[in-house]
């Protein structure tokens, strides 16, 4: 007889060695729902990790809607259903359509890398074989890079010099808008004159302008050498977007604004930019985000393959498994786990080569990763196939309190 399944929730809020400060948000210490889902001895982990200000969600709005997570259904369907079979509807369908989950992008993303993971070690898998891809009509494709370039990002904490000294080879380059538009013109500018012409250079808002400054900015910026502005206005002004498009003279990535493929249906309706940043968990889950990715392809643009700051394991992955099933993107951020953070909660750590700024493939089996002992301070919840309720994964009083995160 099967050993009954399990789902234990740990919400980690690592502290970060080096923090992360641009317009929307400082942040000095992750945020991320882990999810380990165990059916008859495999175990898949999952990540997401919610921003208010992207989704609207919350590590708390999404730990209350994981409580109608149907796991006996999903334990129902591993054990019942050919792994193969269940991983192909999975990828045409997503978690959250095959198993009607409730709630947002990020409670589909955490339940799916969760079960494309536990699917990719029963099949003896590798990552890039659990995301869909820019190959065949089914999402497939023969052979990948053996590595991926990834791109420098200067935020607001580190000073521009101090940056082009220690952070290349330079691939792409993306900085984070100040609420002072003299320094970001002088910070393009210093990029440019160290760089050449031969690196692409985008600055990220983080829907932080006025449209009644935002042409200005652009053309500033186009004249100091930036390529693409991203995220310049308010989340969805789609009008706005457009009319800055036309006149300020640089490309527009949009990525708090895409966050569903309805969004950036309208984006395309407005005519409102030339590309997106598709991150896992901002956009549903791998499946949901290689939608994005194909969608783009198919209006003529560009994308970014991104990260959400201070990711702690399986999204890295899974973002990186996205990534190689997807190279033609316009770059990928491969994150900076090993610079925030001294210990982290999956064994191997991922991987960043800093001496040629690339990282590898996602060699599996599944998203390559296990938890470590350090996950277990961060452990909140569990439930047991054939128990209605998730009980607490240790004593209140052992438990690490929340951090305030009012955005």
């Amino acid at each position: 007889m099967s050993e009954p399944a399990t789902a234990e929730l740990y919400r980690v809020e690592l502290p970060m060695a080096v923090g992360f400060d641009h317009p929307a948000r400082k942040r000095s210490a992750s945020d991320s729902l882990v999810l380990r889902l165990e059916v008859d001895g495999l175990s898949g982990i999952g990540e997401c990790a919610p921003r208010r200000y992207v989704t609207g969600e919350t590590s708390d709005l999404v730990a209350d809607a994981l409580r109608a997570l149907p796991l006996e259904a999903v334990a129902a369907s591993v054990r019942g259903t050919d792994p193969a079979g269940l991983l192909a509807r999975l990828l045409r369908e997503g978690a959250a359509a095959l198993y009607a989950l409730p709630g947002g992008n990020n409670l589909h993303c955490l339940v799916e890398t969760a079960l494309l993971d536990l699917l990719g070690k029963q099949l003896g898998l590798p990552g890039t074989e659990l995301v869909p891809g820019s190959g065949g009509p089914d999402g497939t494709a023969a052979g990948t890079p053996s590595a991926l370039p990834v791109s420098q990002v200067l935020d607001l904490s580190l000073d521009v010099e101090e940056f082009l000294d220690t952070r290349g080879p330079f691939h792409f380059v993306k900085t984070k808008a100040s609420n002072d538009i003299a320094r970001d013109v002088r910070t393009v500018a210093a990029i440019r004159a160290r760089l050449g012409g031969r690196v692409p250079v985008m600055v990220d808002a983080n829907m932080s302008w006025t449209p009644e400054r935002a042409v200005g900015h652009t053309r500033a910026l186009r004249e100091a050498g930036a390529t693409l502005v991203e995220e310049p206005l308010a989340k969805g002004a789609w009008e706005y977007l457009a009319r800055l498009r036309a006149e300020g003279g640089l490309p527009i990535m949009l990525d708090e604004s895409v966050c569903t493929l309805d969004d950036a249906r309208a984006a395309v309706a407005h005519g409102a930019c030339d590309a997106f940043n598709i991150r896992v968990a901002k956009n549903g889950g791998p499946v949901a985000a290689a939608r994005l990715a194909a969608f783009a392809r198919e209006h003529g643009l560009g994308f970014q393959i991104g990260v959400q700051v201070a990711e702690v394991g399986p999204l890295i992955t899974a973002g990186r498994a996205l990534a190689f099933r997807n190279p033609d993107a316009l770059t990928v951020e491969g994150g900076q786990s090993d610079r925030f953070f001294p210990d982290m909660i999956v064994s191997p750590r991922p991987a960043v080569d800093r001496d040629t700024n690339t990282v590898p493939g996602v060699p599996g089996p599944g998203f390559g990763l296990e938890l470590n002992h350090h996950a277990a301070p961060w452990a909140e919840a569990r439930r047991t196939e054939g128990e209605p309720a998730w009980r607490p994964a240790a004593p209140a009083a052992t438990r690490t309190p929340r951090s305030e995160d009012p955005t």
